[in-house]
């Protein structure tokens, strides 16, 4: 295979060629032009590809096989080699902790934390829209999501979660993160420079609200969910919450509370945005609690996403907003992007249309009922003194510690036993002051893998 690569040499330059051949390699590399594992030219076509003698090139790339830039291997050729860049950057709603390279049984929450992808599915419902696609489904699409797939979570929202919504409320967008970036770019329009959030709760969000320009306000959640009295204190007109399964700790928001939220929002012409970030995925026998937005659909912006149901990857999710935000969220949203994928939202809606999601979505919970069973059990038997707490559902659980525990040496104990995880004070922006717990995804996980995680746990205890 004769590779081609540019390279700018002058021949009248008192540099020699062999020179400017590294320096502008070593050039493209440092610029990130030329990427870690990026194939070169073999030293002849180059030297061919440039008029020059092939020993020139040889003498170049030798040099910087010598100085770590590139790396020849018998039979495989020349490629750039590894190389330390610049921090990585790395979205704010992400966690960005940086365990190990390598541990045993990983714990975290996050978008790892997921079973496996539907994949036959999935494909089956791409290649029927693949089939049936017209040249206007490869056009650019509208700027609120395609409106077969708004028609089809309009009707499976209001069926599953109660939502109020139709499809011309309805914004197909890129995720969670995508919906609070265009809020925080919104609300400010409407008078609104401080959000107020739940505390303990997501670790990412107070530093991505403070970049997008707002304040974050912490409120504490107590064992019926957002404490509305000292929401109402801090003099937010806008509040982020998880109510049908607050994150991490796992409580509902009370029916009491429901009510005073709304009440609130409604006295201080407010907004309440709703993060049903892990909709559809319910553990026990009582119902999932109905979405807050039916309450107060003028007031209440709702959020899902297909993250924990399907897959992160797909950066797929949606937001039903009050008649007032349409408009203004979609002229945000011109401002920055042309739209979430078709062919993507095509397929999601085919998922829908055809029932698969809710076929998908009943073996998901059966898979993930049964990991938190064993993480129950293994729990009562392992770790004396300590309980799995909040309502079954999701892919993680809060388990709170005996009070005497050291929550920081348990969490630096367990990972010497090659068990990654996170302890509660990880999600406060005040100082812990409740027990100590500590937040654990375990849906990923085989049964037994739950019970022997959770048992090493123990041994990091008892040493």
């Amino acid at each position: 295979m004769a590779l081609h690569m540019s390279v700018d040499i002058a021949r009248d330059s008192e540099v020699s060629l062999t020179a400017q051949i590294q320096r502008f390699i070593k050039k493209e590399i440092s610029e990130g032009v030329l990427h870690p594992g990026t194939r070169l030219p073999s030293s002849r076509a180059l030297a061919d590809d440039l008029d020059v003698s092939r020993s020139v090139v040889v003498e170049a790339y030798g040099q910087l096989v010598a100085e770590g830039y590139l790396e020849a291997t018998r039979g495989a050729g020349t490629r750039v080699g590894p190389h330390v860049g610049e921090e990585a950057v790395v979205p704010a709603l992400l966690d960005a902790g940086r365990g190990p390279a390598v541990t045993r049984w990983d714990l975290r929450a996050g978008g790892r934390n997921l079973p496996a992808f539907p994949r036959r599915e999935w494909l089956s419902c791409y290649q029927r829209v693949l089939d049936a696609a017209t040249p206007a489904d490869h056009d650019y699409p509208p700027p609120a999501g395609e409106p077969a797939l708004r028609t089809e979570l309009a009707h499976a929202l209001g069926r599953s979660r109660g939502v109020r919504a139709d499809a011309d409320s309805i914004m197909v967008v890129a995720g969670f993160g995508h919906a609070l970036g265009l809020l925080c770019a919104v609300l400010p329009w409407h008078g609104v420079d401080r959000l107020a959030i739940e505390d303990p709760g997501h670790p990412g969000q107070r530093r991505f609200l403070r970049e997008s320009g707002l304040t974050p306000v912490p409120v504490p959640v107590d064992d019926e969910g957002l404490d509305v009295d000292a929401l109402a204190a801090t003099g937010a007109r806008a509040v982020l919450v998880t109510p049908a399964h607050q994150f991490p700790t796992g409580v509902t928001l009370s029916a009491r509370r429901r009510e005073a939220l709304v009440r609130w929002a409604e006295a201080v012409g407010g907004w309440v945005i709703e993060d049903d970030y892990d909709g559809g995925l319910w553990y026990e026998r009582t119902p999932r609690p109905l979405a807050l937005q039916r309450l107060a659909p003028d007031r209440v912006l709702y959020a899902g996403t297909a993250s924990k149901t399907l897959a992160p990857g797909l950066r797929l999710g949606w937001l039903a907003a009050p008649d007032a935000l349409v408009e203004p969220l979609l002229r945000a949203r011109a401002r920055h992007d042309l739209g979430t994928e078709t062919l993507t939202q095509l397929a999601f809606a085919e998922l829908l249309r055809s029932g698969t999601f809710d076929r998908h979505l009943r073996r998901l919970n059966a898979h993930c009922r049964g990991r938190r069973e064993a993480l129950d059990e293994a729990v009562r038997r392992h770790l004396p003194g300590a309980e799995v707490t909040g309502r079954a559902a999701g892919h993680h659980a809060y388990v709170r510690l005996p009070r005497y525990a050291d929550e920081a040496a348990l969490v630096t104990a367990a990972l010497g036993r090659s068990v990654l995880v996170r302890g509660a004070a990880a999600y406060h922006a005040r100082p812990l002051r409740g027990a100590p717990a500590l937040v654990v995804g375990h849906t990923h996980l085989p049964r037994s893998g739950v019970a022997e995680a959770v048992r090493e746990i123990s041994v990091a205890v008892r040493r």
